[in-house]
Protein backbone atom coordinates (compact mmCIF):
# COMPACT_ATOMS: atom_id res chain seq x y z
CA UNK A 1 0.00 0.00 0.00
CA UNK A 2 1.50 3.27 -0.79
CA UNK A 3 0.89 6.46 1.73
CA UNK A 4 1.37 9.82 0.70
CA UNK A 5 2.96 12.24 3.50
CA UNK A 6 2.06 15.87 3.20
CA UNK A 7 5.82 17.58 3.23
CA UNK A 8 7.25 19.42 5.99
CA UNK A 9 7.91 23.16 5.32
CA UNK A 10 11.69 23.90 6.51
CA UNK A 11 12.65 27.50 6.18
CA UNK A 12 16.20 28.99 7.65
CA UNK A 13 15.91 31.47 10.51
CA UNK A 14 16.40 34.60 8.32
CA UNK A 15 13.08 33.50 6.26
CA UNK A 16 11.34 32.92 9.61
CA UNK A 17 12.37 36.76 10.23
CA UNK A 18 11.13 38.26 7.36
CA UNK A 19 7.75 36.33 7.10
CA UNK A 20 7.49 36.95 10.79
CA UNK A 21 7.31 40.62 9.89
CA UNK A 22 5.62 40.80 6.77
CA UNK A 23 2.45 38.76 8.56
CA UNK A 24 2.53 42.22 11.00
CA UNK A 25 2.59 44.39 8.39
CA UNK A 26 -0.18 42.84 6.45
CA UNK A 27 -1.83 42.48 9.59
CA UNK A 28 -1.10 46.29 11.01
CA UNK A 29 -0.66 49.19 8.56
CA UNK A 30 1.13 50.91 11.63
CA UNK A 31 4.27 48.54 11.27
CA UNK A 32 6.97 49.31 9.02
CA UNK A 33 10.61 48.71 8.11
CA UNK A 34 13.76 50.81 8.04
CA UNK A 35 17.11 50.79 8.18
CA UNK A 36 20.51 50.36 6.00
CA UNK A 37 20.27 47.92 2.71
CA UNK A 38 16.67 46.56 4.40
CA UNK A 39 14.77 47.11 1.08
CA UNK A 40 15.55 45.70 -2.37
CA UNK A 41 18.42 44.38 -1.07
CA UNK A 42 16.65 42.55 1.28
CA UNK A 43 19.63 43.07 4.48
CA UNK A 44 22.45 41.89 4.63
CA UNK A 45 21.59 39.06 6.85
CA UNK A 46 18.38 38.07 4.98
CA UNK A 47 16.09 39.55 7.39
CA UNK A 48 14.11 41.46 5.56
CA UNK A 49 14.11 39.71 2.15
CA UNK A 50 11.12 39.99 -0.51
CA UNK A 51 9.87 42.85 1.77
CA UNK A 52 10.32 45.70 -0.43
CA UNK A 53 8.68 43.67 -3.75
CA UNK A 54 5.26 43.33 -1.64
CA UNK A 55 5.15 46.51 0.57
CA UNK A 56 7.32 48.97 -1.20
CA UNK A 57 9.62 52.30 -0.99
CA UNK A 58 6.91 53.67 1.71
CA UNK A 59 6.99 50.76 4.73
CA UNK A 60 10.82 49.61 3.56
CA UNK A 61 12.79 52.30 3.73
CA UNK A 62 16.53 52.14 3.00
CA UNK A 63 18.03 54.90 5.07
CA UNK A 64 21.27 56.26 4.65
CA UNK A 65 24.64 55.34 7.04
CA UNK A 66 23.27 57.79 10.07
CA UNK A 67 22.45 55.46 12.91
CA UNK A 68 21.43 57.78 15.32
CA UNK A 69 19.51 59.73 12.58
CA UNK A 70 17.40 56.76 11.92
CA UNK A 71 16.89 55.09 14.80
CA UNK A 72 16.16 58.19 16.69
CA UNK A 73 13.52 58.83 13.28
CA UNK A 74 12.00 55.15 14.58
CA UNK A 75 11.60 56.31 18.28
CA UNK A 76 9.64 59.44 17.09
CA UNK A 77 7.63 57.24 14.55
CA UNK A 78 6.66 54.89 17.48
CA UNK A 79 5.95 57.57 20.46
CA UNK A 80 3.62 59.04 17.60
CA UNK A 81 1.37 55.25 17.12
CA UNK A 82 3.30 53.56 14.48
CA UNK A 83 4.96 49.98 15.00
CA UNK A 84 8.81 50.81 13.60
CA UNK A 85 10.87 47.49 12.92
CA UNK A 86 14.72 48.97 12.70
CA UNK A 87 17.71 47.13 11.61
CA UNK A 88 21.00 48.74 13.30
CA UNK A 89 23.00 46.10 10.63
CA UNK A 90 25.90 45.12 13.60
CA UNK A 91 24.96 45.61 17.04
CA UNK A 92 28.77 46.47 17.18
CA UNK A 93 27.31 50.44 15.78
CA UNK A 94 25.15 50.77 18.82
CA UNK A 95 28.71 52.78 20.07
CA UNK A 96 27.39 55.56 16.87
CA UNK A 97 23.59 55.66 18.54
CA UNK A 98 23.74 54.78 22.62
CA UNK A 99 21.68 57.95 23.49
CA UNK A 100 19.10 56.96 21.20
CA UNK A 101 18.57 53.34 22.66
CA UNK A 102 19.52 54.15 26.13
CA UNK A 103 18.52 57.77 26.83
CA UNK A 104 15.04 57.44 24.71
CA UNK A 105 13.82 54.47 23.35
CA UNK A 106 14.40 52.97 26.71
CA UNK A 107 13.28 55.73 29.40
CA UNK A 108 10.68 57.65 27.68
CA UNK A 109 8.15 55.61 29.04
CA UNK A 110 9.42 55.90 32.73
CA UNK A 111 10.05 59.19 32.11
CA UNK A 112 6.36 60.19 30.97
CA UNK A 113 5.07 58.83 33.99
CA UNK A 114 3.74 55.21 31.75
CA UNK A 115 1.79 57.92 29.44
CA UNK A 116 3.86 57.60 26.59
CA UNK A 117 4.47 54.00 24.78
CA UNK A 118 7.70 53.13 22.43
CA UNK A 119 6.48 49.76 20.77
CA UNK A 120 9.68 49.55 18.78
CA UNK A 121 11.83 46.94 18.18
CA UNK A 122 15.59 47.34 17.43
CA UNK A 123 17.03 44.23 15.38
CA UNK A 124 20.36 44.06 15.00
CA UNK A 125 23.03 40.82 13.66
CA UNK A 126 25.48 39.52 16.17
CA UNK A 127 28.55 37.15 16.71
CA UNK A 128 31.90 35.73 15.53
CA UNK A 129 33.02 33.20 13.55
CA UNK A 130 33.46 34.77 10.27
CA UNK A 131 36.63 36.89 10.67
CA UNK A 132 35.16 40.29 10.84
CA UNK A 133 37.22 41.23 12.86
CA UNK A 134 36.64 43.17 16.74
CA UNK A 135 34.03 46.41 15.47
CA UNK A 136 31.54 43.71 13.23
CA UNK A 137 31.87 40.03 15.96
CA UNK A 138 30.17 41.11 19.31
CA UNK A 139 27.47 39.82 20.76
CA UNK A 140 27.08 42.76 23.72
CA UNK A 141 23.30 41.36 24.81
CA UNK A 142 24.44 41.36 28.38
CA UNK A 143 24.96 45.44 27.60
CA UNK A 144 21.61 45.70 27.08
CA UNK A 145 20.26 43.70 29.42
CA UNK A 146 21.91 45.43 31.79
CA UNK A 147 20.50 48.87 31.15
CA UNK A 148 16.52 49.14 32.18
CA UNK A 149 13.64 49.90 29.94
CA UNK A 150 14.77 47.62 27.06
CA UNK A 151 13.15 43.96 26.57
CA UNK A 152 16.23 41.61 24.94
CA UNK A 153 15.33 38.67 22.92
CA UNK A 154 17.73 36.22 21.13
CA UNK A 155 16.36 33.58 19.40
CA UNK A 156 18.25 30.38 18.52
CA UNK A 157 16.15 28.72 15.70
CA UNK A 158 13.93 29.11 12.76
CA UNK A 159 10.08 28.78 14.63
CA UNK A 160 11.47 30.85 17.58
CA UNK A 161 12.97 33.61 15.85
CA UNK A 162 9.49 33.95 13.42
CA UNK A 163 7.07 33.72 16.69
CA UNK A 164 9.44 35.91 18.70
CA UNK A 165 9.56 38.61 16.10
CA UNK A 166 5.92 38.42 16.06
CA UNK A 167 5.43 38.85 19.97
CA UNK A 168 8.04 41.64 19.60
CA UNK A 169 6.59 43.62 17.20
CA UNK A 170 2.73 43.71 19.17
CA UNK A 171 4.66 44.25 22.47
CA UNK A 172 4.21 47.99 23.73
CA UNK A 173 7.52 47.88 25.04
CA UNK A 174 10.49 48.67 23.12
CA UNK A 175 12.31 45.31 22.27
CA UNK A 176 16.17 45.16 21.11
CA UNK A 177 15.79 41.82 18.66
CA UNK A 178 19.46 40.14 18.18
CA UNK A 179 20.12 37.44 15.80
CA UNK A 180 23.46 35.42 15.44
CA UNK A 181 24.90 35.27 12.04
CA UNK A 182 25.71 32.00 11.93
CA UNK A 183 22.26 30.83 13.18
CA UNK A 184 20.62 32.56 10.18
CA UNK A 185 20.85 29.52 7.71
CA UNK A 186 22.87 31.63 4.43
CA UNK A 187 24.40 29.98 1.63
CA UNK A 188 27.18 32.42 1.88
CA UNK A 189 28.46 31.44 5.37
CA UNK A 190 29.14 28.39 7.53
CA UNK A 191 25.72 27.17 9.48
CA UNK A 192 24.53 24.71 11.62
CA UNK A 193 21.79 22.43 10.11
CA UNK A 194 19.98 23.53 12.66
CA UNK A 195 19.43 27.28 11.19
CA UNK A 196 16.91 25.52 8.51
CA UNK A 197 13.73 23.31 10.47
CA UNK A 198 9.52 23.32 9.99
CA UNK A 199 8.08 26.68 11.16
CA UNK A 200 4.21 27.16 10.38
CA UNK A 201 3.14 29.71 7.62
CA UNK A 202 0.37 31.16 10.20
CA UNK A 203 1.02 33.73 12.56
CA UNK A 204 1.85 32.98 15.73
CA UNK A 205 3.85 33.73 19.24
CA UNK A 206 6.16 32.69 21.39
CA UNK A 207 6.46 34.64 24.48
CA UNK A 208 9.03 36.71 26.32
CA UNK A 209 10.45 35.97 28.72
CA UNK A 210 9.50 32.26 28.69
CA UNK A 211 12.91 29.80 28.65
CA UNK A 212 12.91 26.79 26.83
CA UNK A 213 14.10 23.24 27.23
CA UNK A 214 15.77 22.34 24.25
CA UNK A 215 17.03 19.08 24.80
CA UNK A 216 16.06 17.02 28.07
CA UNK A 217 18.51 15.76 30.33
CA UNK A 218 19.95 14.47 33.86
CA UNK A 219 23.50 14.51 34.17
CA UNK A 220 24.39 18.06 33.10
CA UNK A 221 22.38 21.80 32.14
CA UNK A 222 23.69 24.01 30.05
CA UNK A 223 22.31 26.82 30.16
CA UNK A 224 22.82 29.44 26.91
CA UNK A 225 21.00 31.30 23.91
CA UNK A 226 21.44 31.97 20.16
CA UNK A 227 23.59 29.92 17.90
CA UNK A 228 25.42 28.42 21.38
CA UNK A 229 21.96 26.76 21.57
CA UNK A 230 22.95 24.89 18.62
CA UNK A 231 26.39 23.77 19.49
CA UNK A 232 25.37 22.54 22.69
CA UNK A 233 23.13 20.53 21.05
CA UNK A 234 25.55 19.36 19.11
CA UNK A 235 27.77 18.51 21.79
CA UNK A 236 24.58 16.99 23.56
CA UNK A 237 23.89 14.10 21.13
CA UNK A 238 27.70 13.43 20.64
CA UNK A 239 28.19 12.67 24.15
CA UNK A 240 25.67 10.13 24.38
CA UNK A 241 28.08 7.45 23.31
CA UNK A 242 29.73 8.68 26.55
CA UNK A 243 27.05 7.55 28.42
CA UNK A 244 26.75 11.07 29.09
CA UNK A 245 22.86 13.29 29.72
CA UNK A 246 22.86 16.49 28.60
CA UNK A 247 19.79 19.27 29.40
CA UNK A 248 20.02 22.21 27.17
CA UNK A 249 17.86 25.35 28.04
CA UNK A 250 18.11 27.54 25.15
CA UNK A 251 17.20 31.29 27.55
CA UNK A 252 15.09 32.93 24.23
CA UNK A 253 15.13 35.94 25.96
CA UNK A 254 17.27 37.96 28.58
CA UNK A 255 14.92 40.24 29.76
CA UNK A 256 12.61 39.19 31.15
CA UNK A 257 14.88 36.16 32.00
CA UNK A 258 13.19 33.17 32.68
CA UNK A 259 15.04 31.90 36.55
CA UNK A 260 12.75 29.12 37.28
CA UNK A 261 13.16 27.36 33.75
CA UNK A 262 16.86 27.21 35.07
CA UNK A 263 16.71 26.49 38.29
CA UNK A 264 14.32 23.56 37.74
CA UNK A 265 16.59 22.30 35.37
CA UNK A 266 19.85 23.14 37.97
CA UNK A 267 18.09 21.29 40.46
CA UNK A 268 17.30 18.01 38.76
CA UNK A 269 20.86 18.08 37.32
CA UNK A 270 22.81 19.81 40.28
CA UNK A 271 25.54 20.11 37.50
CA UNK A 272 25.70 23.48 35.29
CA UNK A 273 27.93 25.13 32.30
CA UNK A 274 26.23 28.47 31.31
CA UNK A 275 27.40 28.83 27.58
CA UNK A 276 27.95 32.68 26.36
CA UNK A 277 29.38 34.02 23.16
CA UNK A 278 29.26 37.58 24.74
CA UNK A 279 32.17 38.85 27.18
CA UNK A 280 32.77 36.93 30.87
CA UNK A 281 33.06 39.68 33.11
CA UNK A 282 29.63 41.27 34.26
CA UNK A 283 27.47 39.34 32.13
CA UNK A 284 24.97 36.51 32.04
CA UNK A 285 27.46 33.60 33.26
CA UNK A 286 27.82 36.01 36.16
CA UNK A 287 23.92 36.45 35.79
CA UNK A 288 23.02 32.80 36.57
CA UNK A 289 25.64 31.96 38.99
CA UNK A 290 24.31 34.89 41.17
CA UNK A 291 20.64 33.27 40.75
CA UNK A 292 21.94 30.01 41.76
CA UNK A 293 23.80 31.18 44.70
CA UNK A 294 20.99 33.21 46.11
CA UNK A 295 18.09 30.39 45.55
CA UNK A 296 19.74 27.47 46.97
CA UNK A 297 23.54 27.06 45.81
CA UNK A 298 23.16 23.45 47.71
CA UNK A 299 21.44 22.39 44.51
CA UNK A 300 24.93 21.86 43.11
CA UNK A 301 26.47 18.99 42.79
CA UNK A 302 29.88 20.66 41.56
CA UNK A 303 30.91 23.90 41.61
CA UNK A 304 29.42 26.32 39.17
CA UNK A 305 30.84 26.42 35.48
CA UNK A 306 31.19 29.17 32.99
CA UNK A 307 32.54 29.73 29.01
CA UNK A 308 32.16 32.78 27.66
CA UNK A 309 34.36 35.15 25.35
CA UNK A 310 37.31 36.22 27.51
CA UNK A 311 37.64 40.19 27.73
CA UNK A 312 39.44 40.79 24.94
CA UNK A 313 38.50 42.42 21.38
CA UNK A 314 37.62 39.91 18.98
CA UNK A 315 40.58 38.92 16.76
CA UNK A 316 40.71 39.06 12.99
CA UNK A 317 42.81 36.23 12.41
CA UNK A 318 40.27 32.81 12.55
CA UNK A 319 42.77 30.64 14.34
CA UNK A 320 42.74 33.58 17.73
CA UNK A 321 39.05 33.96 16.95
CA UNK A 322 38.69 30.21 17.39
CA UNK A 323 40.63 30.35 20.27
CA UNK A 324 38.43 32.79 22.21
CA UNK A 325 34.94 31.59 21.03
CA UNK A 326 32.86 28.91 22.58
CA UNK A 327 32.98 26.22 20.45
CA UNK A 328 31.61 22.79 20.46
CA UNK A 329 35.22 21.13 22.06
CA UNK A 330 35.15 23.50 24.32
CA UNK A 331 31.80 23.00 25.59
CA UNK A 332 32.15 18.99 25.60
CA UNK A 333 35.23 19.76 27.53
CA UNK A 334 33.74 21.45 30.00
CA UNK A 335 30.79 18.67 30.71
CA UNK A 336 33.45 16.23 30.85
CA UNK A 337 34.87 17.95 33.65
CA UNK A 338 31.61 18.56 35.34
CA UNK A 339 31.22 14.65 35.29
CA UNK A 340 34.94 13.52 36.37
Amino acid sequence: MTTTETPTRRITTAKAMAEGIALEMRRDPGVFVMGEDVGAYGGIFGSTTDLFAEFGADRVIDTPISETGFIGAGIGAAVEGLRPVVELMFIDFYGVCMDQITNHMAKIHYESGGNVTVPMVLMAATGGGYSDAAQHSQCLWGTFAHLPGIKVVVPSNPYDAKGLMISAIQDDNPVLYLFHKGAQGLVWMEKNPRSIAHVPEESFTVPIGEAAVAREGTDVTIVTLSLSVQHSLDVAEQLVAEGISVEVIDLRSLVPLDTQTVLASVAKTGRVLVVDEDYRSFGLTGEIAAVIAEHDPMMLKKPFRRLAVPDVPIPYARVLEQGILPTRDKIAAGVRELMS
